[in-house]
């Protein structure tokens, strides 16, 4: 991977101080880009992106080797851990008998680490007495490209289930699934824990699958492209609503978004990659796209392959988000159980660099959420985290168009007023985030200061803004 150009990371003069001489207006541009594009501002390797950035609030939790040494895990948390080349690391659930147990593991080997596309990640729950509740497995998949990869596994306790239904002790089971023959690096992988609580329903609920749905393809979404920067991972993914969005993308990198669907809604995406301006050949698994749901457990995947031309993937039609989902079998239509965030991880291949040089290449999503909202389950008791399984207004309001930073969004723009009515009623004004909470803010300093007397003092605020969030962030990756 080369470095990013165009709206890659900007880079700070040597000695410069806010009071220093007059600023011009390409420095504040270029300062602007560099906290604007969350995927790029971490620290790394010179040039190179970081491969994925954790969450700001994780807990460090070491896997033990053996179960008697594991450590708890609390729902409603994030964790932060390490997955070494063989063996597995144990961590420890304290579960009743009602709530429904969801644990996912994202998988994130060093930059410059090889694999190979058998390479995997598998994670089980299992109880006391050594039954294993489920199993879930990831893989890096046939663009031979380390990325993020996330698997799931769960102890459930609805109708319609069976074992592992008391209360007591269980143990979350992580380890890698390389064949023999694999080159893969042998080092350590960085480690992300997510562990959500459902509890269980009021009453007792379907014990089979929902009747027939619309599985047609849906038509594509049509209208100007706005620009949002896609994030590092899944605590920093941008927020999508129905639209059509623009990024730009590397080889080697993975960007995170996501897309609330409420109850009754259906999602569909679509993501396109624009042509290349030299290079030849063929890379048959280019761009791959992966759809997970709100407790970060796999839904689908979609992807293509590159000849220098314009190329797209789509997902599959899915159904509308019913509980009763659950009962579905395959993980597409089963695991579009919940409400809330969803979670779209787009990567480029890294052997696209070989044939068609660093990048960045145009990225397109199109997204769209249809339907109308139903009322949602009644629940015995509350979700950990709270409203994981909700969509707020809030929500829509951060995915609407018009959020700050966006680009090539105006009250005048065709189709802004109309997509934001059709995703739930979000207003496109200028109140949601394109990214994580700082950039919002840094950004907003920006418009606020335009290009008279006071872009001085603004400049100076967005220098100390990406100063700290560059220590935040160099703090995170090295603790």
């Amino acid at each position: 991977m080369g470095r990013r150009t165009g709206a890659g990371r900007g880079a700070l003069g040597h000695g410069w101080t806010p009071a220093r001489g007059t600023v011009t207006l390409c420095a504040a541009a270029a300062l602007a880009t560099f906290v604007a594009h969350p995927a790029w501002g971490a620290p790394g390797t010179e040039g190179t992106p970081t491969p994925y950035a954790f969450a700001e609030d994780d807990t460090r939790a070491e896997g033990a080797t053996v179960t008697a040494d594991a450590v708890r895990l609390d729902p409603g948390h994030t964790y932060r851990s390490a997955l070494p080349a063989t063996g597995k690391r144990y961590y420890r659930l304290e579960l009743d008998s009602a709530a429904n147990a969801y644990v996912s593991a994202t998988a994130v080997p060093g930059a410059g680490a090889r694999v190979s596309s058998a390479d995997g990640l598998e994670v089980s729950v299992q109880d006391a007495g050594g039954t294993t509740c489920s199993t879930g497995t990831a893989h890096f998949g046939p663009t031979r490209s380390p990325h993020p990869i996330a698997a799931w596994a769960s102890r459930e306790t609805g109708a319609g289930t069976y074992g592992c239904k008391g209360a007591g002790v269980y143990y979350v089971v992580v380890e890698r699934r390389v064949p023999g023959s694999s080159a893969s690096t042998p080092g350590d992988w960085d480690l992300e824990l997510d562990y959500v609580s459902e509890p269980a329903l009021d009453r007792d609920g379907a014990t089979a699958p929902p009747g027939p749905w619309n599985s047609a393809t849906p038509e594509a979404v049509l209208g100007d492209p706005i620009r949002r920067a896609g994030g590092a991972g899944f605590a920093g993914a941008s927020a999508l609503g129905r639209g059509v969005w623009q990024d730009a993308i590397g080889p080697g990198q993975t960007l995170f978004y996501k897309v609330p669907v409420d109850w009754g809604q259906q999602l569909s995406a679509t993501v396109e990659m624009g042509s290349s301006t030299g290079g030849d050949g063929f890379v048959g698994t280019a761009l791959a796209m992966s759809l997970y749901n709100p407790v970060r457990a796999h839904v689908a995947d979609a992807d293509a392959g590159y000849n220098g031309a314009q190329t797209s993937a789509a997902l599959e039609p899915l159904p509308p988000v019913d509980h009763a989902n659950r009962h579905a079998v395959g993980d597409r239509v089963g695991a579009m159980r919940f409400a809330g965030w969803y979670y779209l991880a787009v990567h480029l291949g890294a052997p696209v660099a070989d044939r068609f040089g660093d990048g960045p290449f145009g990225l397109t999503l199109r997204v769209r959420v249809s339907g109308t909202p139903v009322s949602a389950p009644v629940y015995a008791g509350r979700a950990a985290p709270r409203d994981v399984f909700a969509v707020t207004a809030a929500d829509r309001e951060e995915a609407a168009p018009g959020a700050t930073g966006d680009r090539g969004a105006s009250q005048g723009a065709p189709g802004a007023g109309a997509m934001a009515r059709e995703d739930g009623g979000a207003r496109g004004d200028g109140t949601g985030r394109g990214g994580p909470e700082e950039d919002t803010g840094t950004m907003r300093l920006v418009a606020a200061g335009g290009i008279g007397t006071g872009s001085v003092l603004v400049l100076g605020l967005v220098w100390w803004t990406a100063v700290a969030a560059r220590r935040r962030a160099r703090d995170r990756w090295a603790g």
